[in-house]
């Protein structure tokens, strides 16, 4: 990213850093980066216990997918009171019923380049962790990984979408029907790209936030994005990615009456 805003600079004379977001610190990127994605979604979980009166204290977590999303999502739940009971990743997975240590697990995977074979853990696989029993369930990695043939086996009380796209239409109405919670990728795994939206507002002001004000900002943008969402799926009683895009719908055809039919 700092090359492809190197050469655009280049070709005007001046340096533009506002051209691309996901720059290094030192040449215009954004404090807080890194977790955004990961740390959005966990304050949609936290909106979803409070709307449902549950607690991430104690829940149970599995996470497909152990890279960058799903690495800092197990330590920011693990932070929350939640307890990590299984990950995976491209190569296998690993499970433990009395919990992991999201921090010495990234340390074995940055040294072994896989999860698997961390001591004192069982194996485990995708298809076995999709249907792990557990409160949450945070899918990172692929897409289409939670289909028609496995939604009626999920036991968790809450889909978290950090991944793109990990659910598929039929999957959807299963588990609505079912009474599980989707927090949808288009609302869950947001927090990446508003922060690089932050990026962009402080390139341009040329005045860059600290990271507290950066996660409290993203906290605020989450929370209300969470609200209005949910506040659709109870009125017209629809899951909330149907909601997500009513409230999107919504919001563009506003702006567009508002400004009228010229020319």
């Amino acid at each position: 990213m700092a090359w492809i805003m190197d050469t655009y600079s280049m070709h005007h004379g001046y340096t533009i850093p506002g051209v691309v977001t996901g720059k290094p610190i030192a040449v215009g990127g954004s404090l807080g980066r890194n977790e955004a994605t990961a740390r959005g979604a966990v304050f949609t979980l936290l909106q979803w216990a409070k709307a449902k009166g549950e607690t991430l204290e104690g829940a149970r977590v599995a996470i497909e997918g152990y890279g960058n999303a799903g690495s800092i999502a197990a330590t920011l739940l693990k932070a929350e009171g939640a307890t990590i009971i299984a990950v995976t990743d491209s190569t296998g997975g690993i499970h433990d019923a009395s919990g992991l240590d999201p921090a010495k697990v990234s340390a074995w995977k940055a040294e072994h380049g896989t999860v698997v074979g961390f001591p004192g853990t069982d194996s485990i696989n995708n298809h076995e962790l999709l249907e792990i029993d557990c409160e949450i369930l945070v899918p990172a990695a692929l897409e289409n990984q939670i289909t028609r043939a496995n939604a009626p086996r999920i036991k968790a009380k809450v889909i978290a979408e950090a991944a793109n796209g990990p659910t598929t239409p039929e999957a959807d109405q299963i588990l609505f029907d079912r009474g599980v919670f989707v927090i949808p990728d288009i609302l869950c795994n947001a927090g990446g790209v508003t922060v690089s939206y932050f990026e962009w507002v402080q390139d341009m002001q040329s005045f860059f936030w600290t990271e507290a004000r950066i996660n409290e900002s993203l906290k605020e943008i989450m929370d209300r994005a969470f609200e209005a969402v949910h506040q659709m799926s109870d009125r017209h009683e629809v899951d909330m990615r149907t909601a997500a895009y009513m409230v999107a719908v919504a919001r563009v055809a506003e702006a567009t009456t508002l400004r009228g039919l010229y020319p």
